[in-house]
């Protein structure tokens, strides 16, 4: 029996992959930065900055919801598939269209509520307008673009074509940079103009995946094998019995983050503290993604060596994935925001006082990605182990009794010490993201301490 690949040359295309998507992210950011020199409104341009960071937790509540349906989908189409079964493949099709269609009505939900209430919350009157704009437009626009991709998308991932995966995102991104252009210097439309941008260019990675899928789904179909009746009992529940975990995880991750941008929206210097969260979050996001990418990489690997019982190859890729990522952050990240952070916040600062708190956010970025590090790792294998729940445990113990109340306590407690707002923020974030993440880590490690030879559990 061949040896599968080792974890780092199983991560490299997915790095690439994930980096082109979370670059093409920053974009909005970017253009709205942009607004303040384009339209006269004093503080336009921190004010649709916050703004932006302010709809990122409902737009990561919404991904939440698009990677465990998809992830789900993909399972089963794969497992159909790959059983010769078309008749069960056609059945899953037809139920992630139900799936699809609630996912929609949640989006427009969310986004009516973001209408209603985005100026009845305490917000800055000019962050609250441009919120409102920018999140009603970008989460409707998901009922009517992204979540329509699950299906095309898992098809295209289930035939194990990840190319045309990368190719979907990256005309997407693309597309959206061509509108921000076109709407906001050629028609000047301004965060409206942004937001639509988005979600239109999302039609471009929609139309390339229902492309894709199409010439893939023919070539099966004209094959004589794969037409087996058999057919499953409740294929929705088939889908969601993989896909609502996974879903959860993230959403808890979403409601952390909405709970410290709520927790930054009061006080007179709401506006300053809610940019600079936007732009430490974003840079955090992207200089994660290498990180992002290895876990994704590392659950299927864990997951095969699990089927052989193989438990000291687990450990040693898992010791692997931690060295390197530890590597990675002291010799990648931490240079990457001592140099390029300072010019990244005068790039996206309007206000002295929105720099200095960037600045402040931008000297934890290294400390933090390197504390998130053990949360990937050990949570993939977990995963891997096909034991979902410590994972998700650990993600709700995390947003719930961690991290949210130790930024409260940190923006309470430094300006009382003489420390900045933001330094107090970012110290409450580090401390308990560092704290949930060694408690996953040390949490895999009673595991393995309970394991003889290379037995491994197999309840979940």
């Amino acid at each position: 029996m061949s040896r599968p690949v080792g974890i780092l040359r199983l991560t490299a295309p997915l790095i690439v992959s994930f980096w082109l998507r979370s670059a093409f992210a920053w974009v909005d950011t970017f253009y709205a930065a942009e607004l303040g020199d384009i339209e006269p409104t004093p503080g336009l341009g921190d004010a649709s900055i916050a703004a932006i960071g302010l709809a990122l937790p409902f737009e990561f509540l919404m991904m939440a919801l698009w990677v465990g349906s998809s992830n789900g989908l993909t399972a089963r189409l794969a497992a159909a598939m790959g059983a010769g079964k078309g008749a069960t493949v056609s059945q899953l099709k037809k139920a992630s269209l139900r799936i699809v269609l609630s996912l929609a009505v949640i989006a427009i939900v969310v986004a009516s509520g973001i209408w209603w209430f985005a100026d009845k919350v305490g917000l800055d009157p000019l962050v609250a307008e441009q919120f409102r704009i920018y999140g009603t437009v970008l989460i409707a626009g998901s009922a009517v673009t992204s979540f329509w991709a699950i299906l095309p998308d898992s098809l295209v991932k289930a035939h194990h074509d990840t190319r045309g995966t990368m190719w979907a995102g990256v005309l997407s991104g693309t597309t959206n940079v061509l509108l921000n252009t076109l709407f906001l210097f050629v028609f000047s439309w301004g965060i409206l103009g942004i937001a639509l941008s988005t979600v239109m260019g999302r039609i471009a990675g929609l139309s390339f995946a229902l492309h894709r899928a199409h010439g893939h789904e023919q070539k099966r179909m004209a094959d004589s094998f794969g037409h087996q009746s058999e057919l499953l009992a409740d294929p929705v529940r088939s889908i969601l019995a993989l896909a609502v975990p996974g879903a959860l995880t993230y959403v808890f991750i979403a409601m952390e983050s909405l709970a410290i941008n709520i927790t930054l929206a009061s006080g007179t210097d709401s506006v300053s503290l809610l940019a600079a969260w936007s732009i430490f979050d974003r840079a955090l996001r992207f200089l994660s993604m290498p990180m992002i990418a290895a876990s994704v990489a590392m659950l299927p690997l864990a997951a095969r060596y699990f089927g052989r019982g193989d438990w000291a190859s687990i450990r040693h890729e898992y010791g692997v994935l931690n060295r390197a990522g530890a590597v990675y952050v002291l010799l990648f990240v931490l240079p990457v925001s001592w140099l390029a952070g300072p010019p990244l916040v005068a790039f996206l600062s309007d206000t002295p006082a929105t720099q200095q708190a960037s600045l402040a956010a931008m000297a934890f970025l290294p400390w933090t990605a390197l504390a998130l590090l053990p949360f990937f790792c050990a949570r993939s294998v977990f995963d891997g182990l096909q034991k979902p729940r410590p994972g998700l445990y650990n993600s709700a113990m995390r947003a719930i009794i961690l991290v949210v109340p130790f930024v409260m306590f940190g923006r309470w407690l430094a300006p009382r010490y003489g420390f900045a707002a933001m330094e107090g923020v970012c110290s409450g974030y580090l401390l308990g993201v560092a704290i949930a993440s060694l408690m996953l880590a040390g949490q895999l490690r009673l595991v393995w301490g309970t394991e003889s030879g290379n037995h491994i559990p197999q309840n979940p």
